[in-house]
């Protein structure tokens, strides 16, 4: 379990040398001396494009490492983390949302999810249909991901994040496709999901915003 993710003075390197210019320097995030985020608790980082956003998920969910700085979880620095440590929070801790939502084209939006689900066999199936009935999907749960709109690829990427124990949901632009009915359709489905398990959930957004009730924000 984790309860606190802390960021110190951390920085992409495509920004090194451009620490006293905007966007770094007028960053609440970037080259802070500690940036923490605590669970439960809901953060909104609000970012222009090209400003790291997407880059900030990433490192958090060690997927990337090009950046300057220390990002610690729960006090410890996520760079000492070999490959068994990681595999058990990506499992257990950390859920995990890309912009791109990388689903296979080639496999049903309801076997999209289970695939994922089968990892922690976290949920029944019936509580992924029921899941995907809530988001309006439920007449889609057996066509191919690669024949859905992208919108309503995003709602099943966003099922999936769901469907597996996490103390941080880490969710790049979860609504940049949706209209405001479905925002907050996903929204409810969210902030329900992390309150049920006292955790907390960073949302980066350019433009469309999940649409919490109450958040934190942080303009990167």
């Amino acid at each position: 379990m984790i309860q606190t993710i802390t960021l110190q003075r951390v920085l992409p390197r495509v920004f090194r040398g451009s620490e006293n210019e905007p966007p770094v320097s007028c960053s609440e995030v970037w080259m802070r001396d500690e940036v923490t985020f605590s669970r439960p608790g809901s953060y909104l980082v609000e970012a222009e494009s090209g400003t790291g956003k997407s880059s900030l998920c990433s490192f958090i969910y060690g997927a990337r490492t090009d950046y300057d700085g220390r990002i610690l979880m729960d006090g410890v620095d996520i760079a000492t983390f070999g490959i068994g440590r990681w595999c058990e929070l990506r499992c257990r801790a950390l859920a995990y949302l890309p912009q791109e939502m990388r689903l296979f084209p080639e496999l049903t939006a309801i076997d999209n999810i289970l695939i994922k689900n089968r990892l922690t066999d976290y949920r029944t199936e019936a509580e992924i249909r029921a899941m995907l009935d809530r988001l309006e999907l439920g007449h889609k749960a057996d066509t191919l991901a690669g024949l859905l709109s992208v919108g309503q690829q995003q709602r099943v990427a966003i099922i999936r994040a769901l469907c597996q124990p996490f103390d941080f949901l880490l969710v790049d632009e979860p609504v940049s496709h949706l209209d405001a009915r479905n925002n907050a359709a996903v929204a409810g489905m969210i902030a329900g999901e992390a309150a049920a398990r006292e955790a907390a959930v960073i949302a980066t957004s350019v433009g469309n915003k999940l649409s919490l009730e109450q958040y934190k924000l942080l303009r990167l």
